[in-house]
């Protein structure tokens, strides 16, 4: 399992726009470089990226080989109603992991 970070304001007011930011450790490969035998090594990517508010989508990324090693995505929303954020990381070989985070609006 990858290491994620989600830094998200843990409450806020109705309306308030809040920034949200995700980190996550992987170990990203191209599919282009050649390995220490001279072999391609396989292609090893996180390819999409969601996040639902209480089973809602608000944002959604499609990656790409040339994103970072350790994808940081930062976006924005505005807080209507106390709940919980999920994020989800797709990638090759079935890699898929999903972490949760709240939000309590006053």
């Amino acid at each position: 399992m990858a290491r994620a970070l989600i830094n998200l304001p843990k409450t806020a007011k109705a309306g308030d726009v809040i920034e949200i930011k995700t980190l996550i450790s992987h170990p990203m490969e191209t599919g282009f470089r050649p390995g220490p035998d001279g072999r391609i090594l396989p292609r090893n990517i996180i390819t999409e990226f969601l996040c639902r508010f209480e089973g809602e989508e608000i944002f959604r990324a499609e990656l790409f080989p040339a994103s970072a090693a350790n994808p940081y995505l930062t976006f924005t929303t505005v807080a209507t109603r106390s709940g919980t954020f999920q994020f989800t990381w797709r990638g090759d070989g079935g890699f898929d992991q999903t972490e949760t985070a709240t939000l309590t609006v006053a």
